[in-house]
């Protein structure tokens, strides 16, 4: 049938056209062959009230519903605002004092030291106010009161750095695997978020809780580029931070962003590998150090215990002789020279553990544990033994 034969005549007012008697003939076949819950319609009527159809229903919310609504979305929007604002200064401290002391070890010493001076405040002046002016001299409470208020201070500090350098170096020791992963699965034509959401699955040893969260963000429409910048906030390391951050701009210029990924794991991986040769290095010079104030405190003990004990004594049994050898044996105070010496290694102690910390690590505070070990063993020694 040809194309003048189908359309014939005017077109109605709605502007369909009129079929021809053929064209109806025809219609009336197919339109057996249609489901019954269309109408009997020309075909181009059909199909222009398909096109001209409304697709996008509207639902009218009435006056009630909407102000409901609307005072939902405003209580929402308040806390919000409240749990931002409790997640910095004052209002942080007050609802997670743990949180922010443990996040940066160094706040412990905004409770430590106070709590250290005061309690050696209170003791002194019981001591004073029980023995007088002259405990201070000759006594060793005022020693013991000195060492437990450095133990108030530096073991809280020395626990809470021993577990942040340990979090830190297995996470940075996980973040070569992490980055190789995600370049892979880019690799094989997979969006980024898809394949945050695959590596996820995959243990990272302390690394792996950090994954999953940023995974849990994507499937929650935050976009890669926040995503990982919130991801390295959290991790919190030097090594994290320089890596994660040129992930992030080179997503956003649009880049090959797999090239990256594989130059940040080479990066990660290089330096590990110096963090460990340097720590391998250093590690002898580590041991130098204690055995030197192990060394230094056993000459100390054999000397007081031994030479020093004969000198008095043997000054204590010539007293009555008379002469200058008499008066210079018996010039030596056991006591005093005891205090003194033991005075002297705990200072080696403390010190040495900061260098220590220093040569190994790069940083004297991760020497605490060393100190306090060291000062602890001078302390019994001249307290109990001496």
């Amino acid at each position: 049938m040809a194309i003048k034969d189908f359309f014939k005549g005017p077109s109605k007012e709605g502007g369909e056209p009129v079929l021809s008697t053929s064209g109806q003939a025809e219609n009336a076949k197919d339109q057996q062959q249609v489901p019954a819950t269309e109408k009997p319609a020309g075909r181009l009527a059909g199909l222009n009230r398909l096109l001209k159809k409304d697709k996008t229903a509207k639902a009218d919310l009435g006056t009630s519903e909407a102000t409901e609504f609307a005072q939902e979305q405003e209580e929402i929007v308040q806390k919000i605002g409240k749990y931002q604002a409790s997640q910095h200064g004052i209002r942080l401290l007050i609802r997670h004092p743990v949180r922010v002391l443990t996040r940066n070890p160094i706040n412990t010493l905004y409770i430590t030291i106070p709590v250290g001076i005061l309690f050696f405040l209170i003791g002194t002046a019981y001591i004073l106010n029980a023995y007088g002016l002259n405990a201070l001299y000759l006594s060793t409470v005022v020693d013991d009161l000195a060492i437990f208020t450095f133990l108030i201070i530096a073991v809280p500090l020395a626990v809470l750095d021993f577990k942040e350098s340990s979090r830190r170096r297995h996470i940075e020791e996980a973040l070569p695997n992490f980055f190789r992963d995600l370049a892979g699965m880019n690799d094989s034509g997979m969006t980024l978020p898809n394949a945050v959401h695959l590596v996820a699955q995959s243990d990272y040893s302390t690394l792996t809780p950090y994954v999953r969260r940023l995974d849990n963000e994507m499937s929650w429409n935050v976009t890669f580029i926040e995503a990982i910048q919130r991801f390295r906030v959290r991790l919190a390391t030097p090594l994290t931070d320089r890596s994660i951050d040129l992930i992030a701009k080179a997503s956003k210029a649009g880049g090959d962003v797999s090239e990256v990924l594989r130059a940040a794991a080479s990066d990660s991986y290089e330096f590990i590998s110096l963090r460990m040769e340097r720590r391998n290095n250093m590690l002898i010079y580590i041991v130098i150090v204690l055995i030197s104030f192990f060394v230094f405190v056993f000459v100390i003990y054999i000397l007081v215990t031994t030479f020093l004990t004969v000198m008095a004594t043997a000054g204590s049994a010539a007293s009555g002789v008379g002469g200058g050898a008499a008066r210079f044996g018996a010039a030596i105070d056991l006591a005093l020279y005891g205090r003194l010496f033991a005075h002297a290694a705990i200072l080696q102690g403390l010190f040495s553990g900061l260098v220590a910390g220093q040569m190994g690590e790069g940083r004297a505070v991760a020497g605490l544990k060393y100190s306090i070990i060291m000062v602890l063993i001078a302390w019994i020694m001249f307290r109990f033994f001496v």
